[in-house]
């Protein structure tokens, strides 16, 4: 297991859902759910810490595969990321993303969590900072409309050649 406490906070977001902790804890881990806010992409997360936890595009190709860290229903989801897709990402650290769930009157405050082991550039969060917001947005509107959002997405302008860069020179070697 990775040592978690070498992980720095690198994105952050908080969104209030009118919903019951469990409800959102479900839409998090439920693999029929994941697809409606989550672009397609289905979740699969064996339920305990040590758990493998993967992220499928829908024709069933890995997009990001990782391990549960933190289990806590239904409180706290912590889960590695390894992005699959891109070749070049298949080399880089494991990212960790924390969804922490706590009451908020009649609803639930959702804190989502994205951090890195080494000092990731913001040219390469942009990438998250894009696609989380939407994600999110859709899971909030999946839980109180029965509705997902219709959003595009793609990826940021010059994130791929950055991500090409680090590939080629491994800046976190350096710091581990």
């Amino acid at each position: 297991m990775i040592d978690i406490s070498t992980f720095k906070p690198k994105t952050v977001y908080v969104i209030y859902i009118a919903a019951a902790p469990e409800k959102v804890w479900q839409a998090l881990t439920d693999p029929a759910l994941s697809p409606h806010y989550f672009h397609g992409c289905r979740l699969e997360i064996e339920p305990k810490v040590g758990g493998d936890f993967v992220a499928r595009f829908p024709d069933g190709r890995v997009n990001v595969k990782g391990k549960v860290v933190e289990w806590s229903p239904p409180r706290r989801l912590a889960t590695t990321w390894l992005v699959e897709w891109v070749p070049e990402l298949r080399e880089f650290p494991p990212c960790l993303v924390t969804y922490d769930i706590a009451p908020a009157g009649e609803a639930v405050k959702l804190t989502m969590t994205e951090s890195y082991s080494w000092d990731v550039p913001d040219a390469l969060l942009a990438g998250g900072r894009g696609g989380w917001p939407a994600i999110l947005s859709s899971l909030k509107s999946v839980l109180e409309t029965g509705k997902p959002l219709g959003i595009t997405l793609e990826p940021p302008r010059g994130m791929m050649e950055v991500v090409k860069d680090l590939a080629a020179t491994k800046p976190w070697l350096k710091t581990l």
